[in-house]
């Protein structure tokens, strides 16, 4: 075990490399943000070399078609058309990634500063989580701190925010010395703002409800109150906490305007498998048929069927295989179980966006991947992350894109089996967690919650 002081250094250094990476990864994104600008605050050079040059980002773009540029509180003033566009003050992500953005816009007069100010925004979070991630899993944490995927994507979408919400989440229930159904709450309420900011560690609740019902680590923290071996009570406490933060987050928004807040689920729900996805929908229907996807409407709206569909029993498979576990050895694996969630949904979603690989890289640094395994995705990525770009530099210069897109299919398909291998690697890999809780007395016991230096530097 690491000494406390080991464990402070260690986590220190990781902070430091984080904050290097993030500078890196703002170099990259603001290449794009130089020079003449237009009236509309749109950065000429950004339509000139963002796909030549790689430095494209959603936060640059959105500057304009979002009512961003005009300072326009998202929500309360937006809809959406009947073909589904999105006008106004909506904005297609839930309630607090449209906050995050309206934040980082406040005082922006082009989208170079708004690609400023949103990477200020953001940075710390990506500290926090690297922090985090430091001290429950030591050296590993390299892999966040330094990796390929914080220099592409840190400051291409709004994701670090939602990426802290699970690491923390985490943190909280697995390396602080409150009682078992404390720390369950706590971490419940942390998915559930994840939930309001990309929704996808939502899905990570049920997990937490189960390990909080199997009393946690070796079934040796059950409360007392707990019914015939089972913390029905615990679990269900966890399921509220969740289910009123949602709703104290959504419902000023739906009462304010239920049409811009419903905006985002229906642009969502409208979209199409397109050559914009990166999904193994759109280009498993272009390696067949040697077209694209878009036009064919049975073909879409099988996939808007099939895709939620299948996510829903790969979630149940996932749970019902941690369980199982559990019945083996006497911990449900809710960590393991969480992340081949998130593998399912990346795999069989109808949208695959590059930067997702930010949400996978904790999971990769807290459970015991091979690193060879982990290296691979990371390349894999880059080709999509990169040659997509290329790909449609090509296509819009009339270039022969062929070999842009076949590094893209290279990556599509890559990050695919090894997706499916790191859905079954976490629910039968070690954790790399090297702390835990003391022995945290149940519920009624004397002795009061409270972190301690113990727990954090075992």
């Amino acid at each position: 075990m690491r000494t406390e002081l080991h464990s402070k250094r260690l986590a220190a250094v990781v902070l430091l490399m984080c904050a290097l990476t993030l500078f890196a990864g703002y170099l990259n994104k603001a290449r794009c943000a130089e020079g003449a600008v237009r009236p509309d605050g749109r950065t000429v050079v950004f339509d000139q070399i963002k796909d030549k040059d790689v430095c494209y980002s959603d936060i640059q773009l959105l500057w304009l078609g979002r009512d961003i540029n005009n300072h326009v509180f998202p929500y309360l003033s937006g809809s959406t058309t009947p073909d589904g566009a999105m006008v106004g003050g909506s904005v297609e992500y839930p309630v607090l990634s449209g906050v995050l953005m309206w934040m980082g816009a406040y005082y922006a007069t082009t989208d170079g500063e708004f690609l400023k100010y949103s990477a200020l925004l953001m940075a710390p979070f990506a500290l926090l989580t690297a922090w985090m991630l430091g001290r429950l899993s030591g050296r590993a944490a390299f892999w966040w701190a330094i990796g390929p995927p914080l220099v592409l994507y840190a400051f291409h979408n709004w994701e670090l925010p939602v990426v802290l919400t699970s690491v923390a989440a985490i943190y909280l229930v697995m390396a602080t010395n409150f009682s078992l159904r404390t720390r369950g709450v706590l971490g419940a309420v942390m998915l559930a703002l994840g939930f309001c900011l990309k929704i996808y560690p939502g899905a990570f609740v049920l997990p937490l409800m189960i390990y909080i019902l199997t009393g946690g680590r070796d079934g040796k923290e059950l409360d007392r109150r707990a019914y015939r071996g089972f913390d029905i009570v615990g679990a269900a406490q966890a399921g509220f906490a969740a289910a009123v933060t949602v709703v104290v987050v959504n419902v000023p928004f739906i009462l304010g305007n239920y049409e811009g807040w419903a905006a985002s689920f229906i642009f969502q729900r409208n979209r199409t498998a397109d050559i914009t996805t990166n999904s193994i929908w759109y280009w498993g229907y272009h390696a067949i048929y040697d077209a694209a996807a878009t036009d064919d409407k049975a073909y879409q709206d099988l996939v808007s069927t099939l895709s939620p569909l299948l996510i829903l029993m790969s979630f149940a498979l996932a749970a019902g295989w941690g369980f199982r576990r559990y019945l083996q050895n006497g911990t449900f694996n809710w960590i393991g179980v969480s992340g081949a969630m998130l593998c399912s949904f990346m795999l069989l979603h109808k949208v695959y966006s590059p930067q997702y690989a930010l949400w996978l890289m904790p999971f990769l640094v807290l459970i015991a991947v091979p690193w060879p395994i982990v290296v691979a995705y990371i390349a894999a990525n880059a080709c999509v992350g990169i040659g997509i770009f290329r790909y449609f530099y090509a296509l819009s210069h009339g270039i022969n894109p062929l070999a842009e897109e076949r590094i893209v299919q290279v990556g599509v398909w890559s990050q695919s089996v090894l997706l499916v291998y790191f859905f079954v690697t976490f629910l039968w890999a070690k954790s790399r967690i090297s702390v835990a809780p003391s022995s945290t007395p149940p519920t009624g016991s004397s002795t009061p919650d409270r972190l301690t230096k113990s727990s954090l530097g075992r």
